[in-house]
This record gives structure tokens, C-alpha cells and sequence, in this order.
């Protein structure tokens, strides 16, 4: 009789929070609280797989519905049960097919594949069942011993303007903790952080965080961290705030300075963002990278097409790891390059990053990810760590961290004093701005 794999007995959908700080982007502000969804999956041999995605109730509803579909099954099946979930769970309704063409963050749970967290639970079981990282189960296995993972600059605004909690830690001994959660506005506040970032972690490139300002500001602030770390790595991502016109003028002189920009102008006059990302590309000569207007299969074969883009920042989260890793072999096919967008997200979502890094093939450009602000809000007893600007893929089975699920409880006990658990950064910004709105085509502080 054939031996199987392990039956799978329990899944639990957990939504969480951790805290954040006052972020500035093209959407907006931060709020004090962030939300993520913890999936937590066990088997008749007693192991137990975790896995991370973006917190939203339609997320959570999501996940859900994948319980019945889930339970019962063999963790040797986990492709099976990946694709079955994904064709037969709760679908919302409203989508109108943009994804985050215009940033919309209503459209988020559009672009997320919540079958991740389930994927990477699984992943985490069946690596621990043949006692191989997950890495290794990933593409044609594991391709690198260290990720290169890149300093993750943003605009912070005062939160003392407001009356939400947002949490101070001005007082900490650790120079970046005392610095994460404060006003950062100017271009020598932006360098300070970083210079405290590569102090704690090692960082030998940076990414702003653009959409804010005024762009001549922002590339005032780019200049000025190439000028401070001549041998890094510098991009910014206005997430496609700019006009064509504006974003040709904004990176004149760049080259040298811009190793390659991040989603500098989207789709205007009729135009799609992939046409107008063409023309960028043909009057500067930068590289482009995106994670907006190749966020599925289809979105990239036109961008590929009409080359648009040079970086596809395949987040897992948005791909499956899977996809995301099947996205870098094309990409290194085509002589292409892939990367990872993030989002904030606690130290399990830190560990898929880095095992789906670890999987792509190639010359990969370094991962972004905001972990830096949620440092310190562990969901795992022995959380991956960045050092000397990486995260080192560990030889235990599976994703090679162990949940902790009081604190994942913890978590889920914070994000029960939110009113919804969808993300609303236009909240916050009405105490610096009264009667903000979004607006794809203006910086958020730009009014």
C-alpha cells in the first residue's frame, strides 16, 4: 500500500494588527494600525504550516470560504487544493478589472490572491514532511543562500496633529526605533533615516517613497541620498502620480543617479498606463520597474509586448509564490528582471518574501519591504532577520520559523478594537488636509 502524506485536520483564518507609523503615499496617510490575516494550518502528524496575507474583511471572508475546501485533504496535494480554492471560494463583488492602475486601495482585495496564505501554509507543512526548505519546493528549487533586501525610505507626517493612537517610540534605545514613528518631511530627515536604517541593518540601497511632494522635492531628496551613499542603489516610486510630461522632466539628469524609477507616470488621455510607461522609457533611457500595471498574467503580456518595463516586482502576496516564482523564470528567460513590491506586513509575510527570492532565478533586484517599521511586533518565536542588508535562508524545514500563537492572538485581540479591518488611508490625512480626497494624479500632500 502506498504511503501518503500527511492529512490536513484544522485551518484557522485569524485577522490581525500591528502597529504603524504615520506613512505618507500617493494614497495617503497611514493609519495607527495595520491589518494582516494569519492563516494556521494543521495535520494528523502534528506539524503546523503558517501563512501571511493583506488584512480586509472581503480577505478574511475570503480565506473562509476556504475552509471546507481545505480540511481533509493530503499536504501532498497542495497544488490541488491551491487551484480548487482559487476557483471556488468567495468572490466580492465590484471588480471593474483596473487592479491598482489608479491606486485605488478599495481595489486592493481585487489584486491580492488570498490563496497565498493557504499555498504558503501548506508549502510550510510539506517542507517540514521532507525536511527541505520551502525554497527548495518552489520553481526549480532554491537558487541563492542570501536575499538582498533594500531600505524602504518614506515621508512621515507629525501624528501628534491628530487624536489617533498612533504608538511613540522617540524614547527607545535603538537609534531607528526612535526615529520610525517621528515627523520626517524634509530631505535631511529622509537621509537621517537612512543612514539609521543602514546602521541596524546593513542596507546598501534605498527606495523613496514618492507621490507626496512636490517631484522636483522628492528628487531634491534622491539626489541627496546618492550624494550620501555614492555606491548605492537608488529608486523612488511616485506609484504613477506624475504625468508623462511631468515625470520626462522630473528625471532629466537622473541617469547615475536613478538606478531605475518605480512606476513614474500611469495612464492618461486615453492612454494606457503600459503605453505611457513606453514613451517615458523612450525620452529618458531609465529603467522602469512596476508593481502596478503588470499585477496578473494577461496585464504582463501587454506590458512585455510593448516593452514597458525592465522589473516586474512580482509580490507574492498579489502572485502566489508560486506564480511569483514562475513570473522570475520568465522574466530571467526574457532577459528581464524580477523584484518584490511589499506592503506592511509582520515577520511571516518576511519569510515568503525571502523563500520566494530565494527560488527566482537570475540577476533579481533587491526586495523592498516596510518590515522595518513593524520590527519588533514578532507573530514567530525565531523571526527571520535582516542583516548586513540581508536575509540569510535558513537550512530548517518548511519556512523555518515557528508561530507563536499568543502573540498571533495578541494580534488578533488589537484588531478587534478597529471599527472595519479594511485599510483607509484617506482617514488620517483629513487632520492635515480637512476634506481630503484621493486623487491618482496628485501627490498627497500636493493640494
Amino acid at each position: 500500500m502506498l504511503s501518503k502524506t500527511p492529512v490536513i485536520t484544522d485551518m484557522k483564518v485569524i485577522p490581525c494588527a500591528g502597529y504603524d507609523s504615520m506613512l505618507l503615499s500617493l494614497s495617503g496617510a497611514h493609519s495607527p494600525l495595520f491589518t494582516r490575516n494569519i492563516v494556521v494550518i494543521t495535520d494528523n502528524s502534528g506539524n503546523t504550516g503558517v501563512g501571511e496575507v493583506h488584512g480586509g474583511d472581503d480577505i478574511t471572508k475570503i480565506l473562509e470560504s476556504y475552509v471546507p475546501l481545505v480540511v481533509g485533504r493530503t499536504i501532498g496535494e497542495y497544488k490541488s487544493i491551491v487551484s480548487c480554492i482559487r476557483n471556488n471560494g468567495y468572490v466580492p463583488g465590484g471588480n471593474d478589472g483596473q487592479g491598482l492602475q489608479k491606486l485605488d486601495l478599495s481595489n486592493l482585495k481585487f489584486v491580492v490572491h488570498a490563496e497565498t496564505a493557504v499555498e504558503c501554509a501548506l508549502l510550510d507543512l510539506m517542507g517540514k514532511f521532507l525536511g527541505l526548505p520551502v525554497c527548495e519546493l518552489l520553481g526549480d528549487g532554491q537558487q541563492r543562500d542570501k536575499v538582498v533586501i533594500l531600505g524602504y525610505l518614506f515621508y512621515c507626517q507629525d501624528h501628534t496633529k491628530t487624536d489617533m493612537k498612533y504608538l511613540d517610540e522617540s524614547d527607545s534605545d535603538d537609534k531607528w526605533f526612535s526615529l520610525r514613528r517621528r515627523t520626517a518631511m524634509t530631505t535631511d530627515r529622509i537621509v537621517e533615516n537612512a543612514y539609521a536604517m543602514k546602521e541596524k541593518y546593513g542596507f546598501k540601497d534605498f527606495k523613496l517613497k514618492g507621490g507626496v511632494l512636490n517631484g522636483w522635492e522628492e528628487m531634491e531628496t534622491v539626489r541627496a541620498l546618492k550624494k550620501n551613499f555614492p555606491d548605492a542603489r537608488i529608486n523612488i516610486d511616485p506609484n504613477g502620480s506624475w504625468t508623462l510630461e511631468q515625470a520626462i522632466r522630473y528625471c532629466q539628469g537622473m541617469n547615475g543617479i536613478l538606478t531605475y524609477i518605480e512606476d513614474p507616470c500611469g495612464e492618461e488621455r486615453g492612454f494606457s498606463g503600459r503605453e505611457i510607461m513606453r514613451e517615458f522609457k523612450n525620452a529618458t533611457g531609465l529603467q522602469v520597474a512596476t508593481n502596478m500595471i503588470a499585477t496578473d498574467w494577461r496585464q504582463f503580456y501587454h506590458a512585455a509586448s510593448q516593452t514597458a518595463v525592465d522589473i516586474v516586482l512580482a509580490d507574492p502576496h498579489f502572485w502566489t509564490m508560486s506564480g511569483s516564482v514562475r513570473m522570475g523564470q520568465v522574466l530571467n528567460d526574457w532577459g528581464l528582471t524580477w523584484g518584490s513590491h511589499s506592503n506592511n506586513h509582520f515577520d511571516i509575510s518576511l519569510a515568503i518574501f525571502a523563500h520566494s527570492a530565494a527560488a527566482a532565478p537570475g540577476n533579481i533586484t533587491a526586495l523592498d519591504t516596510h518590515y522595518v517599521y513593524q520590527d519588533g511586533q514578532y507573530l514567530t518565536k525565531n523571526p527571520m532577520e535582516i542583516r548586513n542588508g540581508v536575509i540569510e535562508i535558513r537550512k530548517e524545514p518548511g519556512l523555518g520559523i515557528e508561530v507563536d500563537m499568543d502573540a498571533v492572538m495578541k494580534a488578533n485581540e488589537l484588531y478587534r478594537t478597529l471599527p472595519y479591518g479594511d485599510r483607509n488611508d484617506g482617514v488620517a490625512m483629513q487632520y492635515l488636509i480637512p476634506g481630503w480626497k484621493f486623487d491618482h494624479k496628485k501627490p498627497c500632500m500636493v493640494r
